[in-house]
């Protein structure tokens, strides 16, 4: 069984690596605060300072990351993967960030014999933890059949999509879809409870409609329960990025702008502090003059 390294142990990437141990892997883990592996650690995983220690100690590298610049400096900074001279020579990038950043990562890591697969994982920390999440992979399609025993402990469905970076935009894709899901059922229940049907009304009528989804069951027993879990929302970053891409691209994307506009009214009211779910039923609140909970 190969040893496999993992970088960035927070919410997602523990839950990921620990189900990895659980298929038998042997761990070596990393991250900025040592705290977030202690999990890990105390179910095997070895600890090391930093990504070289872990690309040399290991025959593949994993990693789970919060923002491009994390990227960047795991690949190319000081004590990063490129400085490593033994141990592995694949990564597999699972972390939320811009198709632009993941492909300069690969040119220049491939430079000292790196190859990079491309990867994006669907889904939030509880189904990270339960290895149910949605897994998107791009680069080389020989390699990832060749990983499949890799990527099955930690995803329900493992789906390749094409050429490095594809893997992000899917991403990116998946979570300006969910934005403006969220701000829309959200909206009407809004309207509908104004005119006199309360939401558990409306979830009822939503599952019993072919708008019947996973996605607007989970979203609607939120609204109704009220009970939003606190926490950071990506979303509102992952939106971003593609709307840089949208721009870039010259692709007009007026709901998704606008949805991305209320994660900001949201962060400006201090109504920002939950899951996408809590966050847009506050925005609502605050447009409808209600107090926000």
């Amino acid at each position: 069984m190969k040893t496999l390294g993992f970088i960035g142990t927070g919410g997602m990437g523990s839950g990921m690596a620990a189900n990895l141990i659980k298929a038998g892997y042997k761990l070596v883990v990393t991250d900025l605060n040592r705290a977030q592996a202690k999990g890990l650690e105390a179910a095997g995983a070895t600890f090391v300072d930093s990504p070289k220690a872990v690309a040399e100690a290991s025959d593949i590298v994993l990693s789970m990351l919060p923002y491009n610049g994390a990227v960047t400096a795991v690949a190319t900074g000081k004590g990063g993967l490129v400085e490593a001279t033994k141990g592995a020579k694949l990564w597999i990038d699972f972390s939320s960030i811009d198709k632009a950043t993941i492909v300069a990562a690969s040119q220049e890591l491939a430079k000292t014999g790196w190859t990079l697969l491309d990867a994006s994982a669907g889904g939030v920390e509880e189904v990270a933890a339960a290895g149910q999440l949605a897994i998107w992979v791009s680069g080389s399609k020989e390699l990832f059949d060749t990983h499949q025993d890799i990527f099955k402990p930690m995803g329900k469905s493992i789906l390749y999509v094409g050429e490095l970076g594809n893997a992000k935009m899917v991403k990116n894709a998946m979570a300006m879809l969910a934005a403006v899901q969220h701000m829309t059922l959200v909206e009407i229940g809004s309207w509908l409870k104004k005119g006199g049907l309360d939401d558990a009304t409306f979830q009822t009528i939503l599952k019993n409609s072919q708008q019947d989804s996973v996605a607007t069951q989970r979203i609607m027993e939120i609204v109704v329960s009220r009970a939003y879990k606190p926490r950071k929302s990506w979303m509102p970053k992952d939106v971003g990025f593609g709307l840089d891409m949208a721009r870039d691209m010259e692709v007009p994307m007026p709901f998704v702008s606008l949805a991305s506009q209320m994660f900001a009214i949201a962060q400006a009211t201090g109504q920002d502090g939950f899951e996408a779910t809590g966050i847009a039923c506050n925005v609502y609140d605050v447009l409808n003059g209600k107090k926000p909970g």
